[in-house]
């Protein structure tokens, strides 16, 4: 089928399919709004294309909690350095976490959503959603809303609150800093936890997703209580805050600027790619970000069944979700984190893949189904 979208960039030889495969992508969820795909292959750049007709190269939106994977490097970084353990508690970093029985929760059960720790009563207004350290004020002393350790649930806005205080505590510096410091600026990636002023005239607002009326119908009636386990998650027991102001939440210009470590980063497919690419490949004559233990560490599998707030597809590496899972022709140490509005990143240290997705529009639902079809016709052409 012909399609009249307009694909702007450049594949590898051999890569002329993603190409196509991206066309048809665009076309089908959202051809009037647009996106960007970028990959690597053993730190050679194979994709860079974009679509849409405001959307360019080095146009920057919202990642949500792709964020997450972002954070998750520098918090390996430091586990490298010697500088963290995953398995000492959070409160022995950070004292005032202990209260409300939150005394034996360690590093490794935050960063695999086994905390019991997913949000706080009343939720948070979106000026603390912007900012770790009022995150981070409201959740010490809140008390878990399931024993630690007995299962898992996902802390969208709260991880790496915790996991910044814990840092702050032992390096002074934020997650933000240290990102900026070891991560973005040496490898010159175009990814943000922070957007400077500067780069604000190039950030295109998130917007929100399209969906009949069956299927807004449909959504709602199955949606979670604003109480439930999953909405306090996500934030929606806190008043007047729905799953568009999820979606929108990167929208917010305090939110850019400070780039809360859990949801609140900007970037383009070619910054997110390039950064996964640094982690496991040699990119521009620097050495691969993580050394083979540590790339170990993070990427053995810690929990498969379901969780209490994503439901059954959300197995998890540590800090990282488990591409190779979720995406079956990915190798088993795969990972990376998707974001509700549809972006995703990933590194596969098998196939030596990096990749970088970023849609406009929101994906409806929460997830973005062509992450899949494009993962796999990515390494169908690197194996020819």
């Amino acid at each position: 089928m012909k399609s009249n979208v307009d694909v702007h960039g450049t594949v590898a030889a051999g890569f002329d399919r993603v190409r196509e495969e991206f066309t048809a992508a665009v076309a089908e969820e959202h051809g009037e709004s647009g996106a960007q795909l970028a990959a690597y292959m053993h730190g050679r750049q194979v994709v860079d294309l974009w679509s849409g007709p405001q959307v360019a190269a080095d146009t920057l939106t919202g990642l949500l909690s792709v964020t997450k994977g972002a954070a998750t490097l520098v918090v390996a970084l430091l586990v490298q350095d010697g500088m963290l353990d995953l398995d000492r508690t959070v409160a022995g970093y950070w004292p005032e976490f202990a209260e409300a029985d939150k005394v034996a929760i360690t590093l490794r059960q935050v960063l695999t959503n086994q905390s019991g720790v997913i949000g706080v009563d009343g939720g948070f207004t979106v000026a603390e959603l912007a900012d770790d350290q009022l995150i981070a004020q409201r959740v010490a002393g809140q008390r878990p809303f399931f024993r630690p350790g007995a299962t898992q649930g996902y802390g969208g806005f709260v991880t790496f609150a915790i996991l910044g205080e814990v840092v702050r505590s032992v390096m002074g510096s934020s997650i933000q800093e240290l990102f900026e410091e070891r991560i973005r600026a040496p490898y010159g990636l175009d990814l943000y936890l922070g957007l400077p002023a500067a780069l604000e005239d190039r950030y295109l607002p998130i917007l929100p997703w399209l969906a009949t009326p069956q299927m807004q119908a449909a959504f709602e009636a199955n949606s979670p209580g604003s109480h439930s386990i999953p909405g306090i998650a996500y934030n929606l027991n806190a008043p007047g805050f729905t799953p568009d102001d999820v979606l929108g939440l990167p929208n917010d210009a305090q939110v850019r600027a400070q780039g809360q470590a859990s949801a609140g980063a900007v970037g383009s497919a070619r910054g997110l790619a390039s950064m996964y690419a640094a982690a496991i490949s040699e990119i521009g004559g620097r050495g691969p970000l993580l050394e083979p233990d540590t790339l170990a560490a993070f990427t053995t599998l810690q929990t498969t069944g379901d969780d209490l707030v994503r439901g059954d597809r959300a197995p998890y590496l540590v800090g990282f979700e488990a591409k190779g899972l979720i995406h079956p022709h990915l190798g088993a140490r795969a990972f990376g984190h998707s974001g509700a509005a549809g972006a995703d990143g990933f590194a596969d240290p098998h196939s030596g893949l990096a990749y970088g997705y970023t849609r406009r529009r929101a994906a409806f639902g929460f997830t973005a189904p062509e992450n899949e079809r494009l993962t796999a016709i990515l390494l169908r052409c690197a194996r020819g």
